[in-house]
Protein backbone atom coordinates (compact mmCIF):
# COMPACT_ATOMS: atom_id res chain seq x y z
CA UNK A 1 0.00 0.00 0.00
CA UNK A 2 3.06 2.26 1.17
CA UNK A 3 4.08 2.17 -2.38
CA UNK A 4 1.33 2.92 -4.33
CA UNK A 5 0.35 5.89 -2.16
CA UNK A 6 3.94 7.02 -2.94
CA UNK A 7 3.94 6.17 -6.48
CA UNK A 8 0.76 8.58 -6.72
CA UNK A 9 2.24 11.50 -5.40
CA UNK A 10 5.22 10.90 -7.91
CA UNK A 11 6.31 13.68 -10.64
CA UNK A 12 8.02 12.43 -13.89
CA UNK A 13 10.68 14.47 -15.74
CA UNK A 14 9.98 12.30 -18.87
CA UNK A 15 9.97 13.98 -21.95
CA UNK A 16 6.42 14.06 -23.87
CA UNK A 17 5.05 11.28 -26.35
CA UNK A 18 5.25 12.56 -29.69
CA UNK A 19 1.75 14.01 -30.59
CA UNK A 20 -0.56 12.86 -33.98
CA UNK A 21 -1.96 16.07 -34.65
CA UNK A 22 -5.81 16.10 -35.45
CA UNK A 23 -6.27 18.57 -36.83
CA UNK A 24 -10.04 19.60 -35.29
CA UNK A 25 -10.74 21.35 -32.14
CA UNK A 26 -12.13 18.71 -29.86
CA UNK A 27 -9.26 16.47 -30.90
CA UNK A 28 -9.92 12.90 -31.93
CA UNK A 29 -12.97 12.36 -30.37
CA UNK A 30 -14.75 12.27 -33.15
CA UNK A 31 -11.90 9.94 -35.15
CA UNK A 32 -12.16 7.30 -32.40
CA UNK A 33 -16.01 7.88 -32.54
CA UNK A 34 -16.02 7.44 -36.21
CA UNK A 35 -13.32 4.62 -36.64
CA UNK A 36 -11.39 3.76 -34.44
CA UNK A 37 -9.81 0.73 -36.07
CA UNK A 38 -8.50 2.31 -38.42
CA UNK A 39 -7.41 5.63 -36.49
CA UNK A 40 -5.56 3.35 -34.21
CA UNK A 41 -4.06 1.12 -36.98
CA UNK A 42 -2.98 4.50 -38.78
CA UNK A 43 -1.53 6.28 -35.19
CA UNK A 44 0.75 3.06 -34.71
CA UNK A 45 1.94 3.03 -38.44
CA UNK A 46 2.37 6.91 -38.77
CA UNK A 47 3.88 7.51 -34.88
CA UNK A 48 5.07 4.42 -33.18
CA UNK A 49 4.84 2.40 -30.02
CA UNK A 50 3.08 5.16 -27.97
CA UNK A 51 0.70 7.70 -29.55
CA UNK A 52 -0.47 10.93 -28.01
CA UNK A 53 -4.02 12.13 -28.63
CA UNK A 54 -6.12 14.47 -27.51
CA UNK A 55 -9.97 14.15 -26.47
CA UNK A 56 -11.61 17.55 -25.45
CA UNK A 57 -9.23 18.86 -22.60
CA UNK A 58 -8.51 15.04 -22.06
CA UNK A 59 -5.34 14.00 -22.94
CA UNK A 60 -4.98 10.16 -24.19
CA UNK A 61 -2.33 7.36 -25.01
CA UNK A 62 -2.59 4.73 -27.44
CA UNK A 63 -0.36 1.65 -26.55
CA UNK A 64 0.80 -0.55 -28.62
CA UNK A 65 4.11 -1.70 -26.91
CA UNK A 66 2.95 -5.71 -25.30
CA UNK A 67 6.07 -4.06 -22.49
CA UNK A 68 3.68 -1.39 -22.06
CA UNK A 69 0.43 -2.69 -21.99
CA UNK A 70 1.76 -5.03 -19.34
CA UNK A 71 2.83 -2.44 -17.37
CA UNK A 72 -0.59 -1.00 -17.14
CA UNK A 73 -2.70 -4.21 -17.11
CA UNK A 74 -0.18 -6.38 -14.32
CA UNK A 75 2.55 -4.64 -13.12
CA UNK A 76 1.48 -0.95 -12.11
CA UNK A 77 -2.27 -2.09 -12.25
CA UNK A 78 -2.67 -0.08 -9.47
CA UNK A 79 -2.24 3.33 -10.92
CA UNK A 80 -4.99 2.21 -13.87
CA UNK A 81 -8.26 2.89 -13.18
CA UNK A 82 -11.43 2.02 -15.13
CA UNK A 83 -12.60 5.52 -14.57
CA UNK A 84 -13.07 6.55 -18.42
CA UNK A 85 -15.89 7.74 -19.82
CA UNK A 86 -16.64 4.33 -21.71
CA UNK A 87 -16.89 2.59 -18.42
CA UNK A 88 -19.06 5.21 -17.19
CA UNK A 89 -21.24 4.63 -20.23
CA UNK A 90 -21.08 0.70 -19.34
CA UNK A 91 -22.37 0.94 -15.79
CA UNK A 92 -25.73 2.41 -17.78
CA UNK A 93 -26.06 -1.06 -18.97
CA UNK A 94 -24.03 -3.33 -17.03
CA UNK A 95 -24.66 -1.89 -13.38
CA UNK A 96 -21.48 -2.32 -11.04
CA UNK A 97 -21.04 -5.93 -11.79
CA UNK A 98 -17.48 -8.01 -12.36
CA UNK A 99 -16.71 -6.28 -15.89
CA UNK A 100 -17.61 -2.54 -14.54
CA UNK A 101 -16.52 -2.39 -10.99
CA UNK A 102 -13.54 -1.42 -9.52
CA UNK A 103 -11.26 -1.78 -6.52
CA UNK A 104 -11.86 -3.53 -3.03
CA UNK A 105 -15.81 -4.27 -4.31
CA UNK A 106 -14.43 -5.90 -7.39
CA UNK A 107 -12.11 -8.15 -5.59
CA UNK A 108 -14.30 -9.15 -3.45
CA UNK A 109 -16.77 -9.97 -6.53
CA UNK A 110 -14.11 -11.89 -8.10
CA UNK A 111 -13.49 -14.06 -5.23
CA UNK A 112 -17.08 -15.36 -5.17
CA UNK A 113 -17.24 -16.10 -8.49
CA UNK A 114 -13.68 -17.94 -9.19
CA UNK A 115 -15.00 -21.23 -8.03
CA UNK A 116 -17.38 -21.30 -10.86
CA UNK A 117 -15.37 -20.82 -13.28
CA UNK A 118 -11.85 -23.39 -12.59
CA UNK A 119 -11.05 -25.97 -14.77
CA UNK A 120 -12.87 -28.68 -12.98
CA UNK A 121 -16.18 -26.74 -12.74
CA UNK A 122 -16.33 -25.74 -16.38
CA UNK A 123 -15.79 -29.32 -17.67
CA UNK A 124 -19.54 -30.22 -16.69
CA UNK A 125 -20.50 -27.55 -19.14
CA UNK A 126 -19.64 -29.29 -22.05
CA UNK A 127 -22.42 -31.50 -22.56
CA UNK A 128 -24.91 -27.93 -22.29
CA UNK A 129 -22.64 -26.66 -24.99
CA UNK A 130 -22.99 -29.29 -27.37
CA UNK A 131 -26.47 -30.52 -27.23
CA UNK A 132 -27.67 -26.72 -27.42
CA UNK A 133 -25.65 -27.07 -30.75
CA UNK A 134 -26.69 -30.40 -31.85
CA UNK A 135 -30.35 -28.62 -31.46
CA UNK A 136 -29.37 -25.59 -33.42
CA UNK A 137 -28.56 -28.31 -36.20
CA UNK A 138 -31.43 -29.68 -36.26
CA UNK A 139 -33.31 -26.12 -36.62
CA UNK A 140 -31.22 -25.63 -39.12
CA UNK A 141 -31.81 -28.83 -41.19
CA UNK A 142 -34.30 -27.95 -43.68
CA UNK A 143 -32.59 -24.83 -44.55
CA UNK A 144 -29.61 -26.82 -45.54
CA UNK A 145 -31.88 -29.56 -47.59
CA UNK A 146 -32.54 -26.39 -49.95
CA UNK A 147 -29.49 -24.28 -49.65
CA UNK A 148 -31.05 -21.53 -47.60
CA UNK A 149 -29.04 -18.71 -46.32
CA UNK A 150 -28.69 -18.56 -42.45
CA UNK A 151 -27.49 -15.03 -40.26
CA UNK A 152 -24.62 -16.52 -38.45
CA UNK A 153 -24.69 -13.79 -36.35
CA UNK A 154 -27.88 -13.91 -34.89
CA UNK A 155 -27.73 -17.33 -34.60
CA UNK A 156 -24.52 -17.63 -32.43
CA UNK A 157 -25.98 -14.96 -30.08
CA UNK A 158 -29.06 -17.41 -29.52
CA UNK A 159 -26.92 -20.34 -28.87
CA UNK A 160 -24.43 -19.01 -26.61
CA UNK A 161 -27.25 -16.78 -24.74
CA UNK A 162 -29.15 -20.14 -24.22
CA UNK A 163 -25.67 -21.57 -22.96
CA UNK A 164 -25.07 -19.00 -20.59
CA UNK A 165 -28.32 -19.01 -19.30
CA UNK A 166 -28.11 -23.37 -18.66
CA UNK A 167 -24.53 -23.20 -17.28
CA UNK A 168 -24.65 -20.16 -15.63
CA UNK A 169 -27.95 -19.59 -13.74
CA UNK A 170 -29.55 -23.10 -14.98
CA UNK A 171 -32.64 -21.15 -16.45
CA UNK A 172 -33.54 -21.94 -20.33
CA UNK A 173 -33.88 -18.03 -21.70
CA UNK A 174 -34.47 -19.02 -25.11
CA UNK A 175 -38.40 -17.75 -24.80
CA UNK A 176 -36.44 -14.55 -23.76
CA UNK A 177 -34.05 -14.30 -26.19
CA UNK A 178 -35.35 -11.69 -28.53
CA UNK A 179 -35.96 -9.44 -25.66
CA UNK A 180 -32.33 -10.10 -24.59
CA UNK A 181 -31.16 -9.31 -28.30
CA UNK A 182 -33.38 -5.68 -28.91
CA UNK A 183 -31.88 -4.61 -25.78
CA UNK A 184 -28.62 -5.24 -26.46
CA UNK A 185 -28.59 -4.45 -29.99
CA UNK A 186 -29.60 -0.86 -28.71
CA UNK A 187 -27.69 -0.58 -25.77
CA UNK A 188 -24.83 -1.57 -28.30
CA UNK A 189 -25.59 1.09 -30.88
CA UNK A 190 -26.00 3.88 -28.20
CA UNK A 191 -22.80 2.96 -26.16
CA UNK A 192 -20.57 3.95 -29.12
CA UNK A 193 -22.80 7.17 -29.52
CA UNK A 194 -22.59 8.00 -25.91
CA UNK A 195 -18.97 7.30 -25.72
CA UNK A 196 -17.99 9.34 -28.46
CA UNK A 197 -19.99 12.47 -27.99
CA UNK A 198 -18.46 15.84 -27.70
CA UNK A 199 -21.27 16.84 -24.03
CA UNK A 200 -21.02 14.73 -20.64
CA UNK A 201 -24.57 13.64 -20.10
CA UNK A 202 -26.54 13.08 -23.30
CA UNK A 203 -28.23 10.17 -22.22
CA UNK A 204 -31.03 11.83 -20.12
CA UNK A 205 -32.27 14.24 -22.52
CA UNK A 206 -35.86 13.56 -23.81
CA UNK A 207 -35.33 12.10 -27.30
CA UNK A 208 -36.69 9.26 -29.02
CA UNK A 209 -33.52 7.44 -29.17
CA UNK A 210 -33.03 7.48 -25.47
CA UNK A 211 -36.48 6.35 -24.71
CA UNK A 212 -36.27 3.25 -26.89
CA UNK A 213 -32.43 3.16 -25.07
CA UNK A 214 -33.71 2.91 -21.43
CA UNK A 215 -37.42 1.32 -22.37
CA UNK A 216 -35.33 -2.04 -23.81
CA UNK A 217 -32.81 -1.82 -20.86
CA UNK A 218 -35.51 -1.58 -18.51
CA UNK A 219 -37.17 -4.53 -20.17
CA UNK A 220 -34.17 -6.37 -19.92
CA UNK A 221 -33.80 -5.38 -16.16
CA UNK A 222 -36.94 -7.40 -15.28
CA UNK A 223 -36.41 -9.94 -17.26
CA UNK A 224 -33.16 -10.16 -14.73
CA UNK A 225 -35.21 -9.13 -11.67
CA UNK A 226 -37.62 -12.34 -12.48
CA UNK A 227 -34.82 -14.81 -12.45
CA UNK A 228 -33.53 -13.97 -9.56
CA UNK A 229 -37.13 -13.46 -8.10
CA UNK A 230 -37.92 -17.14 -9.12
CA UNK A 231 -34.76 -19.03 -7.74
CA UNK A 232 -35.84 -17.13 -4.27
CA UNK A 233 -39.11 -18.51 -4.50
CA UNK A 234 -37.91 -21.70 -4.70
CA UNK A 235 -36.27 -22.13 -2.14
CA UNK A 236 -33.43 -24.82 -3.89
CA UNK A 237 -30.16 -24.27 -3.24
CA UNK A 238 -27.89 -24.51 -6.98
CA UNK A 239 -24.30 -24.54 -6.81
CA UNK A 240 -23.95 -22.48 -9.94
CA UNK A 241 -22.78 -19.21 -10.23
CA UNK A 242 -25.69 -17.09 -9.53
CA UNK A 243 -26.39 -19.50 -6.56
CA UNK A 244 -22.84 -18.66 -5.54
CA UNK A 245 -23.41 -14.53 -5.65
CA UNK A 246 -26.91 -15.52 -3.47
CA UNK A 247 -25.28 -17.51 -1.13
CA UNK A 248 -22.17 -15.24 -0.64
CA UNK A 249 -21.63 -13.26 2.76
CA UNK A 250 -19.40 -10.61 3.84
CA UNK A 251 -16.96 -12.06 6.27
CA UNK A 252 -16.73 -8.94 8.43
CA UNK A 253 -20.74 -8.16 8.35
CA UNK A 254 -22.47 -11.24 6.99
CA UNK A 255 -24.36 -9.33 5.03
CA UNK A 256 -25.56 -10.33 1.71
CA UNK A 257 -25.64 -9.42 -1.67
CA UNK A 258 -28.45 -6.66 -2.10
CA UNK A 259 -30.88 -6.92 -4.98
CA UNK A 260 -29.16 -4.57 -7.09
CA UNK A 261 -25.74 -6.07 -6.63
CA UNK A 262 -27.36 -9.47 -7.81
CA UNK A 263 -29.06 -7.76 -10.64
CA UNK A 264 -25.79 -6.27 -12.16
CA UNK A 265 -23.74 -9.41 -11.98
CA UNK A 266 -26.55 -11.40 -13.50
CA UNK A 267 -26.69 -9.08 -16.27
CA UNK A 268 -23.07 -9.22 -16.28
CA UNK A 269 -23.38 -12.79 -16.78
CA UNK A 270 -25.70 -12.63 -19.82
CA UNK A 271 -24.40 -10.09 -21.30
CA UNK A 272 -20.05 -10.89 -21.46
CA UNK A 273 -21.05 -14.47 -20.68
CA UNK A 274 -22.76 -14.92 -24.73
CA UNK A 275 -21.96 -11.02 -26.40
CA UNK A 276 -18.06 -12.03 -26.68
CA UNK A 277 -17.96 -15.77 -27.55
CA UNK A 278 -21.51 -15.10 -30.04
CA UNK A 279 -18.97 -12.50 -31.67
CA UNK A 280 -15.84 -15.21 -32.16
CA UNK A 281 -17.75 -18.08 -33.71
CA UNK A 282 -19.74 -15.92 -35.74
CA UNK A 283 -16.28 -14.49 -37.14
CA UNK A 284 -14.45 -17.60 -37.20
CA UNK A 285 -17.14 -18.78 -39.62
CA UNK A 286 -16.71 -15.69 -42.00
CA UNK A 287 -12.68 -16.57 -42.25
CA UNK A 288 -13.62 -19.89 -43.11
CA UNK A 289 -15.51 -19.24 -45.77
CA UNK A 290 -12.51 -17.07 -47.11
CA UNK A 291 -9.91 -20.07 -46.78
CA UNK A 292 -11.13 -23.72 -48.19
CA UNK A 293 -7.65 -24.84 -47.36
CA UNK A 294 -8.06 -24.12 -43.50
CA UNK A 295 -11.98 -25.82 -43.96
CA UNK A 296 -10.38 -28.96 -45.29
CA UNK A 297 -7.37 -29.57 -42.37
CA UNK A 298 -10.04 -28.52 -40.14
CA UNK A 299 -12.94 -31.13 -41.15
CA UNK A 300 -9.95 -33.85 -41.39
CA UNK A 301 -8.84 -33.07 -37.42
CA UNK A 302 -13.00 -33.00 -36.61
CA UNK A 303 -13.53 -36.18 -38.65
CA UNK A 304 -10.72 -38.50 -37.19
CA UNK A 305 -11.45 -36.70 -33.50
CA UNK A 306 -15.09 -37.28 -33.26
CA UNK A 307 -15.72 -40.17 -35.57
CA UNK A 308 -19.24 -39.09 -36.08
CA UNK A 309 -19.90 -38.94 -31.90
CA UNK A 310 -21.14 -35.74 -29.80
CA UNK A 311 -17.73 -33.42 -29.17
CA UNK A 312 -17.37 -33.89 -25.07
CA UNK A 313 -14.69 -32.31 -23.06
CA UNK A 314 -12.09 -35.50 -23.08
CA UNK A 315 -12.00 -34.27 -26.90
CA UNK A 316 -10.47 -31.12 -26.28
CA UNK A 317 -6.87 -31.77 -26.01
CA UNK A 318 -7.26 -33.84 -29.47
CA UNK A 319 -9.12 -30.81 -31.03
CA UNK A 320 -5.76 -28.94 -31.27
CA UNK A 321 -6.02 -27.58 -35.11
CA UNK A 322 -9.72 -26.35 -34.38
CA UNK A 323 -8.35 -24.50 -31.18
CA UNK A 324 -5.77 -23.29 -33.97
CA UNK A 325 -8.10 -22.03 -35.59
CA UNK A 326 -10.54 -20.08 -33.11
CA UNK A 327 -7.19 -18.79 -31.70
CA UNK A 328 -6.16 -17.25 -34.78
CA UNK A 329 -9.75 -15.66 -35.61
CA UNK A 330 -9.78 -13.97 -32.60
CA UNK A 331 -6.83 -12.96 -33.34
CA UNK A 332 -8.21 -10.96 -36.42
CA UNK A 333 -11.12 -9.86 -34.73
CA UNK A 334 -10.64 -10.27 -31.56
CA UNK A 335 -14.14 -10.37 -28.74
CA UNK A 336 -12.61 -7.23 -27.00
CA UNK A 337 -11.00 -4.90 -29.01
CA UNK A 338 -10.25 -2.37 -26.77
CA UNK A 339 -9.36 -1.86 -23.26
CA UNK A 340 -8.99 1.50 -21.66
CA UNK A 341 -7.55 3.02 -18.31
CA UNK A 342 -6.92 6.26 -17.03
CA UNK A 343 -4.09 7.26 -15.19
CA UNK A 344 -4.53 7.69 -11.19
CA UNK A 345 -1.20 10.20 -10.73
CA UNK A 346 1.38 11.34 -12.96
CA UNK A 347 3.51 8.33 -14.21
CA UNK A 348 6.03 7.02 -17.17
CA UNK A 349 5.20 4.39 -19.77
CA UNK A 350 7.50 3.38 -22.40
CA UNK A 351 10.25 6.13 -20.98
CA UNK A 352 7.46 8.49 -21.77
CA UNK A 353 5.42 11.19 -19.38
CA UNK A 354 1.64 10.00 -18.65
CA UNK A 355 -0.17 12.81 -16.58
CA UNK A 356 -2.47 12.65 -13.99
CA UNK A 357 -6.13 11.74 -15.50
CA UNK A 358 -5.13 10.65 -19.21
CA UNK A 359 -6.76 8.16 -20.73
CA UNK A 360 -4.68 5.22 -21.91
CA UNK A 361 -6.05 3.19 -24.66
CA UNK A 362 -4.75 -0.58 -25.77
CA UNK A 363 -6.63 -1.63 -28.97
CA UNK A 364 -6.01 -5.43 -29.01
CA UNK A 365 -7.39 -4.83 -33.06
CA UNK A 366 -4.02 -3.10 -33.39
CA UNK A 367 -1.42 -5.34 -31.43
CA UNK A 368 -2.99 -8.25 -32.89
CA UNK A 369 -1.50 -6.42 -36.30
CA UNK A 370 2.04 -5.60 -34.94
CA UNK A 371 3.76 -6.61 -38.03
CA UNK A 372 7.17 -7.39 -35.56
CA UNK A 373 5.04 -9.90 -33.36
CA UNK A 374 3.24 -11.06 -36.43
CA UNK A 375 4.57 -11.52 -39.86
CA UNK A 376 1.93 -10.88 -42.40
CA UNK A 377 -0.65 -9.72 -39.77
CA UNK A 378 -4.06 -9.62 -42.24
CA UNK A 379 -3.16 -13.30 -43.30
CA UNK A 380 -5.45 -15.73 -41.24
CA UNK A 381 -3.25 -18.45 -40.87
CA UNK A 382 -4.11 -20.86 -38.10
CA UNK A 383 -0.70 -22.55 -37.99
CA UNK A 384 0.65 -19.48 -36.03
CA UNK A 385 -0.97 -21.29 -32.86
CA UNK A 386 0.29 -24.46 -33.57
CA UNK A 387 2.22 -26.49 -30.57
CA UNK A 388 5.33 -26.77 -32.23
CA UNK A 389 5.60 -22.75 -32.49
CA UNK A 390 6.62 -20.44 -29.49
CA UNK A 391 4.14 -19.68 -27.96
CA UNK A 392 3.04 -15.49 -28.47
CA UNK A 393 3.82 -12.94 -25.94
CA UNK A 394 1.00 -12.74 -23.80
CA UNK A 395 0.19 -9.31 -24.01
CA UNK A 396 0.48 -9.48 -27.79
CA UNK A 397 -2.14 -11.33 -28.11
CA UNK A 398 -4.76 -11.08 -25.49
CA UNK A 399 -8.36 -11.46 -27.08
CA UNK A 400 -9.81 -11.11 -23.16
CA UNK A 401 -7.31 -9.12 -22.08
CA UNK A 402 -4.33 -9.92 -19.65
CA UNK A 403 -3.14 -9.03 -16.18
CA UNK A 404 -5.22 -8.29 -12.86
CA UNK A 405 -8.25 -7.85 -14.47
CA UNK A 406 -8.23 -10.68 -17.01
CA UNK A 407 -11.69 -11.95 -18.00
CA UNK A 408 -13.10 -14.66 -15.53
CA UNK A 409 -14.66 -16.64 -18.12
CA UNK A 410 -11.68 -16.57 -20.92
CA UNK A 411 -11.22 -20.51 -20.31
CA UNK A 412 -15.15 -20.95 -20.65
CA UNK A 413 -15.14 -19.24 -23.71
CA UNK A 414 -12.31 -20.81 -24.73
CA UNK A 415 -13.75 -24.27 -24.10
CA UNK A 416 -17.13 -23.23 -26.01
CA UNK A 417 -15.74 -21.76 -28.85
CA UNK A 418 -13.99 -24.86 -29.98
CA UNK A 419 -17.27 -27.56 -28.79
CA UNK A 420 -19.38 -25.60 -30.60
CA UNK A 421 -17.38 -25.39 -34.11
CA UNK A 422 -16.29 -28.82 -34.21
CA UNK A 423 -19.93 -29.41 -33.81
CA UNK A 424 -20.77 -27.18 -36.60
CA UNK A 425 -17.98 -28.21 -38.92
CA UNK A 426 -19.07 -31.74 -38.15
CA UNK A 427 -22.65 -31.52 -40.11
CA UNK A 428 -22.09 -27.94 -42.32
CA UNK A 429 -20.59 -26.17 -44.65
CA UNK A 430 -20.42 -22.42 -44.60
CA UNK A 431 -20.57 -20.11 -47.90
CA UNK A 432 -20.76 -16.14 -47.63
CA UNK A 433 -23.49 -14.75 -48.82
CA UNK A 434 -21.99 -12.87 -51.92
CA UNK A 435 -24.92 -10.12 -51.89
CA UNK A 436 -24.84 -9.25 -48.19
CA UNK A 437 -21.84 -6.29 -46.96
CA UNK A 438 -20.17 -7.31 -44.13
CA UNK A 439 -18.95 -4.52 -41.50
CA UNK A 440 -17.47 -4.34 -38.19
CA UNK A 441 -18.96 -2.79 -35.78
CA UNK A 442 -16.72 -1.60 -32.49
CA UNK A 443 -18.85 -1.08 -30.14
CA UNK A 444 -18.11 -2.79 -26.18
CA UNK A 445 -17.14 -5.45 -28.16
CA UNK A 446 -16.42 -6.68 -32.26
CA UNK A 447 -19.99 -6.99 -33.16
CA UNK A 448 -20.89 -7.84 -37.03
CA UNK A 449 -22.93 -4.88 -38.04
CA UNK A 450 -25.13 -6.15 -39.82
CA UNK A 451 -25.12 -9.71 -38.94
CA UNK A 452 -23.43 -11.97 -41.57
CA UNK A 453 -25.38 -14.03 -43.77
CA UNK A 454 -24.35 -17.63 -44.98
CA UNK A 455 -25.17 -20.41 -47.14
CA UNK A 456 -25.59 -23.34 -45.76
CA UNK A 457 -24.98 -27.23 -46.54
CA UNK A 458 -25.08 -30.53 -45.40
CA UNK A 459 -21.28 -31.85 -45.03
CA UNK A 460 -21.44 -35.18 -48.04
Amino acid sequence: MKSTEQALTKRTDSPEAPYWPSGRLLGHIHQMGEDPLNTMTRAHREVGELVRIRLGHIPGYLVFNPADVKTVLLDNADLYAKTTRGYRKLRLMLGNGLVTSDGQFWLRQRRIAQPAFRRKSIAGFARSMTRATEDLIARWEPVARTGGVVDVADAMNALTLRIAGETLMSVDVTGDAQIIARALDTAMTRFSQLVSSPLPYPEYWPTPVNYRFWTRLGQMRELVDNIIDDRRRSGVEVHDLLGMFMAAEDPETGERMTDQQLRDEVLTMLTAGHETTANALSWTLYLLSKYPGVVQALEAEVDSVLAGRRAGIKDLAQLTYTAQVAKEAMRLYPPVWLVARQALCETTLGGYRIPKGAYVFMSQWAIHRHPKYWPNPEAFDPSRFAPDRPAPDRFAYLPFSRGKRQCIGDRFAEMETVLVLATLVQHYRFALDPGHPVELEPSVTLRPKNGIRMKISRRE
